[in-house]
């Protein structure tokens, strides 16, 4: 099925990062504009101001590297999975989606992204590390430091074991989500993001893990 450009050659491209599925941005192609960014890899556009094509990053430098263009059921949307340099939006912000639409269908800035879940937890255990309330639970875990914080990742991994053996579903979940937050806490005070452990689980993807760990070991 070809894309089914519509009114003036253009088709609609949202444009998700592939990793984490935060929606970065909404633009027009055309049939050019497609046909370079399948063959660059680099995002490129149809600007339906100037008439002409843009590549997005060409003077920020805040570029979209596709990995996969993705066409709807009608094939008359597209979408566009990359891996993100930099803020998406004109404005600095990661997503051009903050405003919430209230009632009235007014969207007002709320500070408020299109951020998935995971990565939205992930940025409120960052900001915890510079917070001083004493009560955060969060808190107390990172100023302990890899001791304490391992220690809890052994605890909630051995419930979570145990709860896989011999307990309910709705246990299993509920210790499943323990043990990831502890994980994301662990990542967050050694600085690792959230998209480098999903890029390495990424890069898996294919491999039999027997041979993924059998290089592992050969590398160090």
């Amino acid at each position: 099925m070809e894309v089914a450009f519509g009114e003036g050659g253009l088709v609609p491209a949202v444009v998700q990062d592939r990793l984490t599925g935060q929606v970065r941005m909404l633009a027009y192609v055309n049939r050019e504009a497609l046909a370079r960014t399948l063959a660059t890899g680099r995002a490129t556009f149809f600007s339906r101001s100037r008439g002409a094509l843009w590549e997005k990053g060409e003077q920020s430098g805040n570029t979209l590297a596709v990995t996969a263009v993705v066409a709807d059921c009608d094939a008359d949307a597209l979408l566009y999975l990359v891996d993100p340099a930099g803020p998406t939006c004109h404005t600095g912000s990661p997503s051009c989606f903050f405003r919430r639409v209230g009632e009235g269908g007014v969207a007002e800035e709320s500070g408020v992204d299109a951020t998935a879940f995971l990565e939205g937890l992930e940025r409120e255990i960052d900001a915890r590390k510079r917070s001083t309330a004493e009560k955060s639970y969060t808190k107390h875990l990172l100023d302990g430091g890899p001791a304490r914080i391992g220690a809890k990742l052994l605890e909630e991994a051995g419930e979570l074991a145990r709860a896989v053996e011999a307990e309910t579903d709705d246990r299993v979940a509920g210790e499943a989500a323990d043990l990831l937050y502890h994980a994301l806490v662990a990542i967050a005070s050694r600085g690792v993001p959230l998209r480098a452990v999903i890029a390495e689980l990424a890069g898996r993807t294919g491999k039999s893990g027997h041979d993924e760990k059998a290089s592992r070991g050969r590398g160090g």
